[in-house]
């Protein structure tokens, strides 16, 4: 199952975890202590993570560091960008529309 940066943000525990680990380097205790959830469901969270690019796992010795990799996350901030543009441009033509409005109103007022 191919598998984007969308679906890692998807869910408010992945979104924990990137937010801790993009802090510091955290192994895969000190991320499960933040959570009510057991370690086999934090290794599917970040599995998840990995598989999308937003997370490495580093081997020092015996233990695994989580580290993040916000770099994908510009492919968010790109969609979401399109929408700011679109919604940008609307909302300057009803304004425009509006001040057009309101002037041919006090045109009409001043004509009374």
């Amino acid at each position: 199952m191919r598998r984007d940066v969308f679906q890692a943000i998807a869910d408010p525990t992945r979104r924990q975890i990137i937010n801790m680990v993009a802090h510091r380097s955290m192994n895969v205790n000190a991320v499960a202590g933040n959570f009510d959830v057991s370690r086999t469901a934090i290794y599917k969270h970040v599995k998840i993570l990995t598989e999308c690019g937003l997370i490495v796992v580093k081997q020092q010795g015996r233990e695994r560091f989580y580290e993040a990799r916000l770099e994908k996350l510009h492919e968010i901030s790109d969609w979401v960008d399109q929408y700011r543009q679109f919604w940008t441009a609307r909302l300057d033509a009803l304004e425009n529309y509006l001040n057009q409005m309101q002037t041919k109103d006090k045109k009409k007022g001043k004509l009374k």
